[in-house]
C-alpha cells in the first residue's frame, strides 16, 4: 500500500446522488463499501464529510441568517451525515469510532488526537463530524486540521471529477487534467483545490492532497495502492 493512514474528505452533496437533497441510500452504501475495501487491506481510515446535502451555513448567511448560528447548523448537518456513515459501515461489518468537533453525548465523544489515533490503531474507521467545532471554518479546513493531528500520510479528496483541471471540465471540454501540482502552482493559477485556509495548512505542514473521482467503484482502492488516477498536490 502506498498510504498507511489516510484522511478521506467527502462532500455532503455527494451523498445526494440524483436527489435534490438528503441522503441517497445507494450512494451511502457505495461509499461505505469503498471505505470497507481499503479498511480490509489494512489501511487506517479517518473520514470527514461535509453537510451541504442538508444545510450550508454560508447559504443561510446569504439569506439573512446569523453567520455563527448558520455555521453551527452546518456542523450539526455534518454530524447527521457522519451518523449515516457510521450506521452503514457497521451494517457492513466495519468497526467505527465517531468523534465530533462538537461533543454530542451519547452519540459522539469530543474529538481528541489521542482518541482518534487509539481508535485507528484499534482497527476502527474513525469518522469525524462537527467541523472544527468553531464557526467560520469549512469542512475542508476541518479535514486538514484533523489530518495533521492524526499524522495522516495524505488527504484524499473524493469528488465527482477525476482530478484537478485547468478549468471546470463539466463546463469546458478543452480543460486539461493535471497529474501533479505544487502548492505554489495551484495558488498562482487560482485552482480551487480547497479553500485557502485549508490549503495553507497543508502547505505549511507538507501534507499532500490527492483529488480523485470517488463516484467510480474501486477508485479508493486504486489510490491507496498507488495507482495514478487523479491529481496529486504537494
Amino acid at each position: 500500500m502506498k498510504y498507511k493512514r489516510i484522511l478521506l474528505k467527502l462532500s455532503g452533496e455527494s451523498l445526494m446522488g440524483n436527489q435534490a437533497y438528503g441522503i441517497s441510500s445507494d450512494m451511502l452504501t457505495m461509499y461505505c463499501n469503498e471505505i470497507k475495501q481499503a479498511y480490509l487491506k489494512g489501511v487506517e481510515v479517518a473520514v470527514v464529510i461535509g453537510g451541504g446535502n442538508i444545510y450550508r451555513g454560508l447559504q443561510g448567511s446569504a439569506k439573512g441568517m446569523d453567520r455563527v448560528q448558520g455555521d453551527y447548523m452546518g456542523m450539526m448537518a455534518t454530524m447527521i451525515n457522519s451518523l449515516a456513515l457510521q450506521g452503514e459501515l457497521e451494517r457492513q461489518g466495519v468497526k467505527t469510532e465517531l468523534l465530533g468537533g462538537l461533543s454530542i453525548e451519547p452519540i459522539a465523544k469530543a474529538f481528541s488526537r489521542r482518541r482518534a489515533i487509539t481508535a485507528l490503531e484499534d482497527k476502527k474507521v474513525v469518522i469525524i463530524g462537527g467541523g472544527t467545532g468553531n464557526p467560520f471554518f469549512t469542512t475542508d479546513t476541518a479535514s486538514t486540521l484533523r489530518a495533521i493531528e492524526i499524522k495522516a500520510d495524505v488527504i484524499l479528496k473524493g469528488t465527482r471529477v477525476d482530478g484537478v483541471y485547468t478549468a471546470d471540465p463539466e463546463k469546458d471540454k478543452t480543460a486539461v487534467k493535471y497529474e501533479t501540482l505544487s502548492f505554489d502552482e495551484a495558488l498562482s493559477k487560482k485552482l480551487k483545490v480547497m479553500d485557502l485556509t485549508a490549503f495553507a495548512l497543508c502547505q505549511e505542514n507538507n501534507l499532500p492532497i490527492y483529488v480523485f473521482d470517488m463516484n467510480k467503484q474501486g477508485n479508493l482502492q486504486k489510490v491507496v495502492e498507488g495507482e495514478n488516477i487523479g491529481t496529486l498536490v504537494c
